[in-house]
C-alpha cells in the first residue's frame, strides 16, 4: 500500500484512481502521519444480498496482495483449535 498526502492525492487523482481501478494498487491517503482514507478499486462483482463492506471485501482486488503472504496455520491446526 502506498501513503501519499492529500495535496499529492488532489494533484494526482486521476493517476490513483486509475492505477487502483486497472492495477489493484491500493493508496492510503493521509495528512500528519495519520491515515485518512484508503483507495481502492470498486468491485467487479456485486451482490445486494450483502452490505458494501462485504462487496468490497468479498470480489474486489484488495487482499489480492495476500496470495503471496506464507500460510501462518495449517488446516490440522485450525482443526485442533476450533473442533
Amino acid at each position: 500500500m502506498k501513503i501519499i498526502t492529500t495535496t499529492s492525492a488532489r494533484k494526482h487523482i486521476k493517476d490513483i484512481v486509475d492505477r487502483a481501478k486497472y492495477r489493484g494498487e491500493v493508496f492510503a491517503i493521509g495528512r500528519r502521519d495519520s491515515i485518512d482514507a484508503i483507495v481502492i478499486g470498486f468491485p467487479r462483482a456485486y451482490s445486494d444480498a450483502v452490505n458494501d463492506i462485504t462487496n468490497v471485501n468479498a470480489y474486489s482486488r484488495s487482499f489480492d496482495f495476500l496470495e503471496s503472504e506464507p500460510d501462518l496455520y495449517s488446516a490440522d491446526d485450525l482443526k485442533n483449535r476450533y473442533a
